[in-house]
């Protein structure tokens, strides 16, 4: 098997490790002060720092000084110093993708100094020190890696990524025009199109696929759950694999039921041995020209040189399938590891993306990563034109590429092997006695829109000194949906206050042809709408929930104009800065709770399983907690069962559902009545 680029994670390991990461002592600058400079950090990046304090305190900065203070005694610092030194950095105006070993690695060495950093001062003086002397892309993304879990940016709101590097989302078409507005001295706003046109049926699906919130929640998913990450960076990460696996099902789940919307089959999984009928063309460029390659349509899947031979992926396909058909992994010592467990998903979710916490890298390799390189250079296997990274090499873009849902359709597919090996929820496994469900509904139409949002195009356009900043924008056209509440009438029979966790899935009821989806297939394709823990008093409890509540979703990250706006007005006012609610981005955009339906409506099957609290939860207080979402928070998972719980698992006579009482179901509609996708 060829090695270039099979992610040496366990190699790398040893060089990031370090133990100061848990300290978590109070800091006396205002988070105000923080947010300012991490957004000054990421402002116009490609060009010197703009912010006079960062810039003199770059000038009188000695990145040499003081390493005593770092926990590994300064190791880290001395061997970027070094590599900067000796020139084998990666240049700056160049592409960086996380998936190329060598960039990941040098990004990887800045994230572990700032990790490091023991105050504030010395962590942005190193930061905007190596701003100057690394490549863009690749300190944007140790700095966003290294905010995202740092103690000393707790509470820091990372800008959108669309608005800091906006080339990778906007087509070369609306920047000339950008560039165009700027060289003018006019400020624009520019329409923004989906990609192709209505001769491609996957145009219908593109509002969702080329959507900037979803691609944010993607992107900010893997800052939080990198595969880069090791214990010694700082905390273990719970259930890390098992959530690979439950993002990965759930945006296959919501892809399916948006193409039903849109009268369009199911995605097919991905064959190696297949033609891959669906081309891409991301109309978009790199910062310095290049563009992102195309791929045509109907391509036999080719090796790629330096990269690996699809023979390869098969192999590590077939390995994985024979552990789970034995229930059983081979550790790196060759000890078995028993997988029929709910750990087991946990353990086939490390190895198949992989990530460090994998037993068996060696043996088991990185099927997922290495695939998204292989399908990433199909449009230039054997390197004759020195193309750029796809958009399937980066996590900013890779959901917009039809391809992606093919892999991890396939991937899901062995996810599917393995759930449906372990034996089915038994009554009493399913049972919360004494509690039971009279009624679900509800409260309001369960209709989505198609709206115009607008972002900011400020950084994809450099300055001139002779012209002052303008407002230069796009707007894209984008799904939302009518807000509405979920009814749910409980009754507790026993004595005394018991705490429920309250489990909320939809999925589509009908397949493209009609066909009703029997129960064990429908469960499958359930898709995620909230749970959340409620204390149920003796008696009747009547339940309303927001669909703005759900702890699946979170609301769109702030624009940098806004985060600018926020910021400025606390620090001129000196009070403190509330961007609680934006923290975490890792959940869904709000408004993709459901999916677009249609005019005629899209029935879906709505359940609600209610099931016991008290023995589901990892911690106390979860009811009053609310920093705890759907994936859990700074790697603390909230609730004790599997991820899809009670659907995860084979159910081979639905009846067992219908006779236990804390559990319900209902048909409801999604209606879209303005569909209105603007065209070329």
């Amino acid at each position: 098997m060829k090695t270039l680029v099979v992610f040496a994670l366990v190699a790398a390991a040893s060089a990031y490790s370090f133990s100061g990461f848990q300290r978590d002592e109070p800091d006396e600058v205002p988070l105000a002060q923080k947010q300012h400079d991490i957004s000054s950090l990421l402002y116009k990046v490609y060009e010197p720092l703009h912010d006079a304090n960062l810039k003199t305190l770059v000038d009188t900065f000695d990145p040499e000084a003081n390493l005593s203070n770092f926990p590994d005694g300064g190791v880290a610092v001395r061997k970027l110093l070094k590599e900067l030194k000796d020139h084998k950095l990666e240049e700056k105006q160049h592409f960086f993708s996380v998936f190329n070993d060598t960039q990941r690695e040098q990004a990887l060495l800045l994230t572990n100094v700032l990790l490091q950093c023991q105050d504030w001062k010395t962590g942005i003086s190193y930061a905007a020190y190596f701003r100057q002397r690394l490549n863009e892309e690749e300190f944007i993304y140790a700095l966003y890696a290294a905010v995202r879990h740092s103690p000393l940016s707790r509470n820091v709101v990372l800008p959108p990524i669309y608005e800091i590097l906006p080339h990778f989302f906007t087509s070369a078409e609306v920047l000339q025009k950008a560039y165009r507005a700027k060289i003018k001295a006019t400020p624009g706003k520019f329409v923004t199109n989906f990609t192709g046109t209505p001769n491609n049926p996957e145009y219908r699906v593109a509002y969702f696929t080329e959507d900037i919130g979803l691609s944010t929640h993607y992107f900010n998913w893997h800052l939080e759950y990198p595969f880069w990450w090791n214990d010694t960076f700082g905390p273990h990460i719970e259930r890390k694999g098992e959530t690979f696996f439950w993002i990965h099902h759930q945006l296959n789940n919501r892809f399916d039921a948006e193409r039903l919307s849109n009268h369009l089959d199911l995605v097919q999984k991905l064959h190696w041995d297949e033609t891959l009928h669906d081309g891409f063309h991301p109309h978009t460029t790199y910062k310095y020209g290049d563009r992102f390659p195309i791929r045509p349509d109907d391509i036999h899947i080719e090796n790629v040189d330096h990269v690996a031979e699809v023979h390869d992926l098969v192999v590590l396909e077939n390995r994985i399938r024979d552990a789970i058909d034995h229930g059983y992994i081979i550790n790196k010592e060759g000890s078995k590891v028993d997988i029929t467990n709910e750990e087991g998903i946990d353990i086939l979710g490390n190895i198949i993306e992989s990530s460090l916490y994998s037993p068996n890298v060696e043996y088991y390799g990185s099927l997922n990563n290495l695939a998204h390189v292989l399908l990433g250079h199909q449009g230039d296997p054997h390197d004759k034109y020195h193309e750029a990274p796809s958009v399937l090499e980066h996590y900013e873009t890779a959901t917009r590429d039809p391809a992606f849902y093919q892999l991890h359709k396939y991937i899901d597919d062995l996810f599917r092997k393995h759930k449906d090996r372990l034996p089915p929820y038994n009554k009493e496994e399913l049972e919360f006695r004494g509690v039971a469900i009279n009624n679900i509904n509800i409260d309001g139409t369960l209709e989505t829109y198609i709206e115009d949002y607008e972002y900011s195009l400020v950084n994809a356009v450099d300055d001139k000194d002779e012209v002052e900043d303008l407002e230069i924008s796009t707007y894209i056209q984008r799904l939302k949906h009518k807000d509405f509440s979920f009814n749910i009438d409980i009754i507790n029979n026993n004595d005394g206050d018991v705490l429920s966790t309250i489990r909320i899935f939809a999925w589509p009821h009908r397949d493209s042809n009609g066909v009703i989806f029997p129960f064990n297939e429908g469960r499958w394709r359930a898709i995620e709408l909230d749970k959340f823990f409620k204390t149920l008093k003796p008696g009747e409890n009547h339940i309303v929930r927001k669909s703005v509540e759900s702890s699946v979703t979170v609301p769109d990250v702030p624009s940098i104009n806004t985060l600018h706006d926020k910021v400025e007005a606390a620090l001129t006012a000196g009070s403190d800065l509330h961007l609680e609610q934006f923290v975490s981005a890792t959940g869904l955009p709000n408004r993709l709770l459901i999916p677009k339906g249609n005019e005629a409506g899209v029935e879906l099957k709505l359940v609600v399983a209610v099931t016991d609290g008290a023995a589901d939860a990892a911690i106390n207080d979860l009811e009053t907690f609310k920093k705890f979402h759907h994936y859990g928070y700074k790697g603390v998972y909230p609730d004790k069962k599997p991820h899809g719980y009670p659907l995860d698992r084979h159910v081979p006579d639905e009846r067992i559902f219908h006779d236990i009482p804390n559990f319900a179901e209902t048909i409801v509609k999604v209606f879209n009545h303005n569909e209105h996708i603007r065209h070329h």
